[in-house]
């Protein structure tokens, strides 16, 4: 009995001393939750249009335009998604446009008389040339190369609302061009 008894206590003093040698051992430093944290900068969004919750929103560096749109409280019933690219990343001070259904477009809707510079019909914006481009009203030679450059990268323009994210359009152009320009 006393040999048992022995034994275990042995057995319990090799236990405790292999816990404590291993608890004495730190844990690895993961140097991936290093970068994570330094390129998770803040950016500030501006989230615009048929959404719930309009206005700004804090998000993290390689948020996409759905996580920005989340955050907004998601798509109002009218939203027209289509002409959103939900997938693009996120840049610090951009302009969230979510246009409602119908909105791209009155019909009918013509130029106002005597419009000087205004072209006789709408102009096409995935064909249409710097020439082109440059009759519109507030559009001048660099803002056409603007836009030509921004279809050339991201392909052809699917509603007139993508001019919001052509450099020097901001939203009060883009209503000056709505009834003047078409994709």
């Amino acid at each position: 009995m006393l040999v048992v008894g022995a034994l275990v206590v042995l057995l319990l003093a090799t236990r405790l001393l292999h816990r404590s040698h291993a608890a004495a051992i730190p844990a690895p430093i993961r140097p991936a939750a290093a970068v994570t944290s330094v390129a998770a900068r803040p950016v500030v969004v501006d989230v615009v249009g048929a959404v719930r919750r309009p206005g700004l929103y804090h998000l993290r560096e390689g948020d996409r335009i759905a996580d920005a749109l989340a955050r907004a409280g998601g798509a109002a019933r009218k939203a027209d998604l289509s002409a959103v690219n939900l997938a693009a990343p996120l840049a610090d001070g951009e302009q969230v446009v979510v246009p409602r259904r119908g909105a791209a477009g009155a019909g009918g809707a013509a130029v106002a008389p005597g419009a000087a510079g205004a072209p006789p019909g709408p102009v096409h914006l995935n064909t249409a040339t710097l020439e082109q481009l440059d009759t519109l009203p507030g559009v001048g030679p660099v803002t056409a190369q603007k836009i030509v450059d921004y279809r050339t990268k991201h392909g052809a323009f699917a509603s007139v609302d993508e001019l919001d994210a052509v450099p020097g359009i901001g939203p009060a152009r883009l209503e000056t061009l709505r009834d003047l320009v078409a994709p």
